[in-house]
């Protein structure tokens, strides 16, 4: 599929400037009054460093002579006596996110200090920017609208080529994964069934994006493209109208309505809020790198494949969650046929933060302590 050289390249520890990803940015906003009171993230920060490939082909047919990853790692791989890696933890973010997004005192700061269920002392944690996102190769870097049209295929297929070639990890103690990352470990769990122990999906389903999901996200991308300053990806300057209705949509997709209703509880609080998580969104978009992202999703759609799964999996969404919302009763039916899977469904509150729940490990961080202990 492609001839792929790499190379690590380490360097001093990530500093992090911005703590939150494009895509939780209106969350962030949205409980400011709660984070504020929270001390910034002071633990360890990781160890940058990138990993080529050589001449990839895309499920599409199109091709780049040069593919970068960008990843983070934390702690150290151990090995057994057969030379497996026996403590490797692979976490993967959601559309439009980074690696950046999970060094936060709400997701790093619950799970990787000492004697904490992720212990960089004991685990070796591996988290990558994948294709598109972060410090990885991605179109705003200069091809635009001419970058190969990537999907979830092809994302997983380069985490893998990462692990396997480039960081010589050849199991895994488990692979969490939030939102897009969270269908990522479902192509995981079906595609190499035998190379993971565990599975933690967070904040998705494992079927075919359709209904009022695919509705949001195509609206998403029907308006970037309709803006007259879109011009098929060759804007000079970034489609201002365009990123407003994307980022209008964001900000009702990734809602906490009890949270909301909390920390924004008159006209004017609410208002101000969607001015304020608008400007921050509308700031952090490019519009290539938006469409690329939730266009990637159009091949998932692998529930026929379940039944492959060996791993144990600990399928967790909440009630708030606008993306995936229970009432579906799409999860509670498709976990049935994952042999060693359980699924729960958090409730909502006022510590729930709607899809974006995923990165607050705190709500659901005894259903990890259950899953590792078995």
């Amino acid at each position: 599929m492609f001839a792929g050289k790499k190379f690590r390249r380490p360097g001093s520890p990530l500093r992090i400037v911005d703590v939150a990803i494009v895509a939780i940015m209106a969350m962030w906003l949205m409980v400011a009054a709660a984070s504020a009171q929270q001390p910034a993230y002071s633990g360890p920060s990781g160890t940058p460093g990138e990993y080529l490939i050589h001449n990839f082909r895309f499920a599409s047919g199109e091709t780049l002579p040069e593919l970068r990853i960008h990843y983070l790692t934390l702690g150290k791989p151990e090995r057994d006596a057969k030379g497996q890696v026996t403590n490797a933890v692979f976490i993967l973010h959601g559309t439009t996110g980074s690696s950046k997004q999970f060094l936060v005192p709400h997701f790093a700061g619950v799970l990787f200090g000492p004697g904490q269920l992720l212990d960089v002392n004991r685990y070796f944690i591996i988290i990558p920017d994948n294709v598109g996102h972060g410090g990885s190769t991605k179109p705003s870097d200069g091809m635009h609208g001419r970058f190969p049209h990537y999907g979830y295929h092809d994302m997983v297929a380069i985490q893998h080529e990462l692990l396997v070639d480039g960081l010589k990890v050849n199991h895994l103690r488990l692979i969490l994964g939030t939102s897009m990352g969270c269908m990522h470990a479902w192509m995981w769990g079906e595609t190499y069934p035998d190379f993971m122990d565990a599975m933690m999906p967070l904040a998705c389903l494992p079927v075919e994006i359709a209904g009022r999901n695919r509705t949001w996200r195509k609206m998403l991308m029907d308006g970037v493209r309709n803006d007259p300053e879109w011009k098929n990806g060759d804007y000079t300057s970034q489609p201002q109208n365009g990123l407003q209705n994307a980022a209008n949509l964001f900000i009702i997709a990734t809602s906490a309505p009890i949270l909301m209703q909390k920390n924004f509880p008159t006209r004017e609080e609410a208002d101000k809020n969607l001015v304020d998580a608008t400007k921050a969104l509308m700031a952090r978009f490019d519009a290539n790198d938006l469409l690329y992202a939730m266009d990637a999703s159009r091949d998932y759609g692998r529930a026929a494949d379940l039944e492959k799964i060996k791993a144990r999996v600990m399928f967790v969404n909440t009630a708030d969650d606008f993306i995936n919302p229970p009432e579906l009763g799409i999860a509670e039916r498709e976990i049935k046929r994952v042999k060693n899977g359980k699924f729960v469904l958090i409730p909502a509150s006022d510590q729930t933060h709607g899809h974006s729940t995923h990165t607050w490990a705190a709500v659901w961080q005894q259903y990890l302590k259950e899953l590792l202990s078995q």
